[in-house]
């Protein structure tokens, strides 16, 4: 994930509130690291991966070992794709590498859950997906294997989500290779979906909105439910039935998981034979929700 540099004014409250995403998310990611991840030997793909396995071979310090090869990467990602990696995302990785070797010194190398790595792996990922979504949303990346993905895409053209995911799996496999334990990848797996699943969470955020799209003979009463009743807006789209050609109005809107039960109940009531799509929306934005001028602020 890479973001452009934005220029920002210095000591406002979008300041202060960014740089404090970037504080806290990397205390966040650090503390995953100590008390859940390495002391089970998972590797969950990254640069910290690749210094988890560097410290059970060679005893080198994680988080040192991991700034080790981020400021390299960092400094090859800025000559190869420019200039995408700004302050902030040398201030997040740094943080994260001095709170990982603090908290080590100051916790050890014991887990906070002893004897349970799938319990470990869980929690770690959403540790780590907590602290990666507050560090992403001050519009910083975690550096490490995202540049990678971003200088390989440049040159295949391919997607960059996949090749994050092929980037880290690769990681993964190379921890199977050194631990010769193949519980070290299906952990490390569990750790980094469901770090990529609260990352959405944190971005997008946690919504229970449905969109609809509803195509029925019965479109005015169904307008005037969602209007009058519910007090929800909508759009009314102009479209033709593939079979016939007939012109069909389909209703476009968006409610809740609560009005989605009283809308089909109605729907049913009034037009048995009514065709509906429901979406989970991951994310509302525009009159009647967070505005879009919300969602660039924070």
């Amino acid at each position: 994930m890479a973001f452009f540099l934005i220029k920002e004014k210095p000591f406002t409250k979008k300041w202060f509130l960014s740089y404090s995403f970037i504080i806290i998310g990397s205390f966040i990611l650090a503390s995953a690291f100590v008390l859940f991840i390495t002391p089970y030997k998972i590797v969950p793909g990254g640069v910290y991966g690749i210094s988890i396995v560097l410290h059970y071979i060679l005893g080198t310090p994680v988080g040192l070992m991991a700034l080790c090869f981020d400021i390299p990467l960092t400094v090859i990602g800025i000559k190869i794709l420019g200039p995408r990696f700004g302050f902030k995302t040398v201030l997040g990785f740094s943080l994260t590498a001095v709170f990982t070797d603090t908290l080590t010194w100051i916790w050890g190398f014991e887990p906070l859950v002893k004897g349970d790595p799938l319990l470990s792996s869980i929690f770690g990922g959403l540790l780590c997906g907590l602290g990666l979504g507050l560090i992403f949303k001050s519009k910083a990346t975690s550096g490490g294997s995202d540049i990678v993905a971003l200088i390989i895409a440049k040159y295949t053209k391919m997607p960059i989500g996949q090749l994050m995911i092929m980037v880290d799996s690769v990681i993964v496999l190379f921890g199977l290779f050194v631990f010769q334990d193949w519980k070290i990848p299906l952990y490390s797996w569990i750790v980094i979906f469901i770090t990529g699943k609260v990352i959405d969470g944190v971005l997008e955020g946690i919504n229970y909105e449905k969109s609809l799209f509803i195509i029925s003979d019965k479109h005015e009463e169904i307008r005037d439910k969602i209007i009058n009743n519910l007090n929800r807006g909508g759009t009314i789209l102009e479209g033709h039935g593939m079979f016939n050609m007939a012109d069909r109005k389909i209703i476009f809107t968006v409610v809740s998981r609560r009005e989605l039960i009283i809308l089909e109940e109605y729907i049913q009531q009034i037009d048995p034979k009514a065709f509906l799509t429901v979406i989970n929306a991951s994310e509302i934005l525009g009159e009647g929700f967070k505005s879009l001028k919300e969602k660039v602020a924070d």
